[in-house]
């Protein structure tokens, strides 16, 4: 029997593995997907920073306030704002009230505020909020592995999921949530 030199073995595993790469498969493709310039656009100018190749969010399941489960997944096909916070940081709080004020101009058109609360105690966390009249659900991250999960590092930290459920933007630090700039995001994204 013929042995077959082990230089021919891999040049042709090379040539093979060259002729492959040539063709992206799916998730290839889906990886190098990027966000259009408009939107760029629009994200910078609200001083939200825009994620050129979209990301899969991480799935998570956390009971809010209010004793609910609220599963990230459920929100697919709506526009979500996934805020990470504590009522003990000021940034979050001078945030706040601009977050209901843009939950509440487009809630109805399939905006979806998620506060997720860090490591505080729940009855410190539904004080403040029915002290203030927030509306929009607060998800309690009471062990932080949520948080852990999304590498925040810094409160707030804000992600833009899109319809598709891919994030899209991310705000590391307090903005006002209702300036004609952020309006205008919104109204692109809810189209």
């Amino acid at each position: 029997m013929k042995r077959i030199p082990v230089f021919m073995i891999f040049s042709i595993l090379i040539l093979c593995f060259i002729f492959l790469s040539c063709f992206p498969n799916k998730a290839q493709a889906q990886v190098q997907a990027q966000l259009p310039e408009e939107t760029i656009s629009l994200l910078r100018s609200a001083r939200i920073q825009p994620l050129s190749q979209p990301e899969d969010p991480h799935n998570f399941s956390l009971q809010t306030l209010d004793g609910a489960i609220s599963t990230l997944s459920a929100y697919k096909g709506k526009v979500v704002i996934l805020n990470f916070w504590a009522t003990w940081c000021p940034p979050c709080r001078v945030e706040m009230p601009s977050m209901e004020t843009l939950y509440q101009r487009y809630k109805n058109r399939g905006l979806e505020m998620l506060a997720v609360n860090l490591q505080e105690n729940p009855d410190a966390v539904r004080s403040f909020i029915q002290e203030h009249g927030y509306t929009f659900p607060i998800p309690l991250d009471r062990n932080g592995a949520v948080g852990s999960r999304y590498g925040i590092s810094a409160i707030p930290t804000s992600l833009i999921i899109d319809k598709e459920g891919k994030i899209i933007g991310r705000v590391v630090g307090s903005i006002y949530w209702d300036t004609p700039q952020v309006f205008d995001v919104f109204e692109a994204l809810l189209r």
